[in-house]
């Protein structure tokens, strides 16, 4: 197994061309998931689990792999469905997701496939409100289901969504309330995060659910005449989304006279300074990594305070 992540540093160049890699995987039994290759670390036969009293239930136990203790998650018991049920020769894929490490208990992976992000589709509207997919894709003509990792970690493990007292004054929460900030991310978890955080700072919230959607919106205004730069503080958006990638979006916006001038924060689980450096690439002004909600806010009111003094 080792060989099929033996390329993945060398994969960079697939970002910012709206391409991805997904590792696909079984749970029990046919359905195939999927997992960005940007979020794992390695692929390994499961190794001897520690079990941890009084863990969440889906920690199956933790691995010391590399000098490092990392916990083991149960992604069928994750997603509700009961728990892996052959554990006969396990793997377990290691994951990076908001710069913490993890790895996900599955049955088998299978390969590696390079794909389009406008190949990936938002899981059907028919699917529900508690489904566990942040997308759907096919592949050979099978249905891929792509899992809402930031919702069972927010379960599983629950960040603090207050922000630390003293990070916004009152003043900038006074201006911030004639303000609009645009969010663009395909986890309903992450958005209703950022959502909370932006609140809290006092500015009004548009959330849209992927770069695709973004950008038509963004579209739609200018063609009434509109100036987003002047219809918004700024965007923040998520890297990773289906239709269309933040990376993409954000060259698509700069490469619109109308709307280029919009301040663009692209926030994401995808962590490393690779992501920095395509950020430059793409025209982003800034990087921020899911989810530091004093990070999030602060950047919000340094844009009130530049906005105030432009």
């Amino acid at each position: 197994m080792a060989g099929v992540m033996d390329s993945v540093n060398q994969r960079t160049q697939l970002v910012g061309q709206n391409r991805l890699e997904l590792l696909l995987f079984r749970l029990d039994g046919e359905q195939l998931y999927g997992i960005n290759v940007f979020k794992v670390r390695e692929v390994l036969q499961c190794p001897k689990l520690t079990l941890m009293p009084k863990s969440n239930p889906v920690v199956c136990g933790v691995a010391n792999i590399r000098g490092a203790t990392i916990p083991i998650l149960d992604l069928a018991m994750a997603t509700g469905s009961g728990g892996l049920k052959d554990q006969s020769s396990p793997f377990v894929i290691i994951t990076e997701y908001n710069t913490k490490t993890q790895g996900f208990l599955v049955r088998s992976v299978e390969r590696i496939v390079n794909m389009n992000w406008e190949e990936i589709h938002p899981p059907p509207k028919g699917t529900g409100r508690d489904h566990y997919l942040t997308a759907v894709t096919r592949v050979d003509n099978q249905l891929v289901e792509i899992i809402d990792v930031e919702k069972i970690l927010a379960e599983v493990a629950p960040t603090s969504e207050s922000i630390s007292a003293g990070v916004v004054d009152l003043e900038t929460q006074h201006k911030a309330v004639s303000l609009r900030v645009l969010t663009v991310d395909d986890s309903s978890v992450a958005r209703k995060q950022v959502t909370r955080c932006l609140q809290t700072v006092g500015v009004e919230v548009v959330a849209l659910n992927d770069g695709r959607q973004a950008l038509d919106y963004l579209r739609k205004l200018v063609d009434e005449g509109k100036k987003p730069e002047e219809e918004f503080l700024m965007m923040i958006s998520d890297i990773e989304m289906p239709e269309m990638d933040g990376y993409t979006l954000t060259a698509e916006i700069r490469n619109d006279p109308r709307m280029q001038k919009l301040h663009i924060i692209l926030h994401t689980s995808l962590s490393g300074v690779f992501n920095q450096a395509m950020v430059k690439k793409v025209g982003a002004d800034d990087f921020l990594a899911k989810f530091r909600p004093d990070d999030l806010a602060s950047r919000v009111v340094d844009r009130i305070k530049a906005a105030d003094h432009s």
